[in-house]
């Protein structure tokens, strides 16, 4: 089995133990991954904080922070085929995916060294004569950056990425599910040339590592990725320290089809949405909203395209869709299907073993017009499940795409403008695609509403919140105050 170990203060270690990691497509094992427990968190976070007090990190100027960042750019794109395989190993995810993301991670890393230098402060036109007062952008810390298993180097990269350009020191966690591709990655930055404690990579188990590391005093910042239950224990974590959080935290997203759409290019981004990644997206589009008039033909468009997935290992450059990443996901996928289908859903297609050893589950669609709260259309299922509602008029659909406590994504499918200008407008979410789905770019903020959480990640608006403001007063007259009792 190939051996992957933590990353602390500049050197490569084993850790308190170690656990296997298994790959999704055979359910064996193929990795040996070290673990880190208290005593790896503490050396760490304490590493951490002396890199981010030490001058040769906190003596760089943020010119030289950039230089650093385009080194990890160009060593990631260069070992972008072996992340790829590494990823598609211990996740499942097919190595025609892995290849792009990885490949386009690299911009991530370049974009934000081309901020480093551009976090600028401003003069403020203060109303008093004798004062020049302006403010500095300063990093915030110490961040913990808290990684899940899917499109875990692009999930890293949008807070490794800017927290570093902004003068930020790292302890990276990866999920205890699949933590391979980041740990080889932590590979690059020490290539990379950051200097030790800069950014730690290590993984672990709740209590023993997830905990430890969530509840440090010595954590400034904690940004997160997963879902809404382990965002809720993160910030009872953080309270005793008032650590800033930072929390992206999935979705329930409407994908949005009007009569006037079309029908062929809608069915297309569709199958993006749900089907892409095996449905493990935290901006996965699983609530089809169409109009009434056109739901028969759009399904039968949605079925025929199901039908020429072409599922297989995922280490197949022709495979399309691979397995899920856990056991565990797979079952409660089940369960959730069988109990929307028990509510009165109606299966559309999909729903039915794969004769494989791996943890594969089909796509599958559940017509759920006559049950619209079934519990497939209100709940996150990380798998390749959509779930279909039909709709009379524009109010009901913007009304139907709200009805979730959920705010990441939408899609809106239209040829009218104003419409789509509405929609977007009414739509409570973080992300609108119009007229396409699933794209991204290091420009463009990304975060939402409620369950899915707070903070952005992705523009300057990411690194921005790596950054804390000081403000600074300088008085330029050599009188006396007049009356110090008395606040200018």
């Amino acid at each position: 089995m190939e051996s992957f170990k933590l990353y602390i203060d500049g050197n490569f270690e084993s850790g308190a133990a170690c656990f296997s990691s298994l790959n999704p497509a055979t359910a064996q094992p193929w990795a040996e991954i070290a673990e880190a427990r208290g005593d790896e968190v503490n050396r760490a976070v304490a590493a951490a904080k002396r890199a981010f007090h030490d001058p040769a990190w906190r003596g760089l100027t943020a010119g030289a922070r950039g230089k650093l960042l385009l080194k990890l750019a160009e060593l990631v794109e260069r070992n972008a085929d072996e992340l790829a395989r590494i990823e598609t190993l211990d996740t499942g995810k097919i190595i025609r995916e892995t290849r792009a993301q990885i490949a386009y991670v690299a911009e991530y890393y370049r974009y934000y060294a081309g901020l480093a230098d551009k976090m600028e402060g401003r003069t403020l036109a203060i109303d008093k004569a004798d004062t020049e007062t302006w403010t500095r952008r300063e990093p915030v810390g110490v961040v913990a950056a808290i990684i899940p298993w899917n499109s875990q180097l692009f999930l890293s990269a949008v807070k490794i990425g800017p927290a570093l350009a902004a003068g930020c020191t790292l302890v990276v966690k990866a999920a205890e599910s699949a933590p391979a591709p980041l740990l080889a990655f932590a590979r690059l930055v020490a290539e990379a040339g950051f200097p030790p404690g800069v950014c730690n990579v290590i993984t672990g188990f709740a209590e023993a590592c997830g905990t430890a590391l969530t509840t440090h005093p010595d954590v400034d910042h904690i940004a997160f990725t997963g879902g809404p239950e382990t965002a809720r224990h993160i910030v009872r974590n953080s309270a005793e320290n008032l650590s800033k959080t930072t929390l992206e935290l999935g979705g329930k997203s409407p994908f949005i089809v009007f009569e006037d759409a079309d029908l062929d290019s809608a069915a297309n981004a569709q199958v993006a949405a749900i089907f892409a990644a095996s449905g493990q997206s935290c901006v996965a589009g699983s609530r089809l909203l169409v109009a009434e008039s056109i739901k028969d033909k759009l399904l039968a468009k949605l079925v025929e395209r199901v039908e020429r997935i072409v599922i297989g290992a995922p280490d197949d450059a022709a495979t399309q869709f691979g397995p899920l990443c856990t056991q565990r996901q797979k079952a409660l996928i089940e369960q959730v299907v069988n109990r929307s289908l028990a509510q009165g859903a109606r299966l559309v297609c999909g729903n039915q073993a794969i004769d494989s050893p791996g943890y594969y589950y089909p796509p599958t669609i559940l017509d759920c017009s006559k049950v619209p709260q079934a519990e497939s259309v209100v709940r996150e299922l990380f798998g390749p499940v959509l779930s279909v509602v039909a709709f009379r008029d524009e109010a009901e659909a913007i009304r139907l795409a709200n009805t979730t406590d959920y705010g990441l994504a939408a899609g809106v499918f239209t040829r009218n403008l104003a419409l789509a200008h509405r929609a977007t407008r009414d739509l409570r979410c973080g992300v609108v695609w119009i007229n396409t789905y699933r794209m991204v770019s290091p420009l463009a903020p990304f975060g939402g509403y409620g369950l899915s959480g707070h903070g952005r990640e992705g523009g300057m608006e990411a690194a921005l919140e790596f950054t804390t403001t000081k403000t600074v007063w300088l008085r330029t007259s050599d009188e006396p105050i007049d009356d110090p009792f008395i606040m200018r």
